[in-house]
């Protein structure tokens, strides 16, 4: 694992909920000289997305908490979506992150998609369903992945609905300790 970085974007709008949870029992399984950079998107850090492709007018910089995360997410080898399954997909807060990307895309000097390429793209969702009803998550996510030259990683997907029930879910705790080993 030497010389890898992993950022962690947690899109739940409950701050230590199951998938965090689950994302935490994963990361702990990680070598201790492993840096680990935690960022939560429920803060509002993501201005609303405004799509300016056709509009002839240059990509804002981002500042502030945007910047922070287009900088973290740079800066990592390793890139865990912790997003609960909502409506079988993503939390609206890890769509708008991935719409970010769109942007930072266009960034000048940026050069955002070829220093994506070659990192690793995970996803650890919680979801209160049969583990089928997360495929349009996955397959999103892989999909994005794909796009962006990155590897994917995969999926550690678990069952829960109230707060803590992922732990009674000990087919996902235990496989959140051999998630990262790929």
């Amino acid at each position: 694992m030497g010389d890898r970085s992993f950022l962690f974007v947690l899109g739940s709008a409950r701050a230590g909920g199951n998938t965090e949870a689950l994302a935490r029992a994963a990361a702990d399984q990680l070598p201790p000289s492993v840096p680990r950079t935690w960022l939560s998107l429920s803060d509002g850090a993501l201005p609303p997305f405004d799509d300016l492709r056709h509009a002839g007018v240059e990509w804002p910089a981002p500042s502030g908490p945007e910047q922070q995360l287009l900088d973290a997410t740079l800066a990592a080898t390793d890139v865990v979506l912790a997003t609960p399954t909502y409506w079988y997909t993503v939390s609206a807060s890890t769509k708008l992150y991935l719409d970010h990307w769109s942007g930072w895309m266009r960034l000048p000097g940026v050069d955002f998609k070829a220093r994506m390429a070659g990192k690793t793209l995970w996803t650890v969702s919680v979801l209160s369903d049969e583990p089928q009803h997360a495929d349009a998550l996955v397959d999103t996510l892989r999909r994005c992945a794909d796009y962006m030259g990155m590897r994917w990683g995969g999926a550690l997907l678990g069952n829960g609905s109230r707060p803590g029930d992922i732990h009674q879910d000990t087919t996902a705790m235990s496989a959140a300790k051999t998630f990262f080993a790929a």
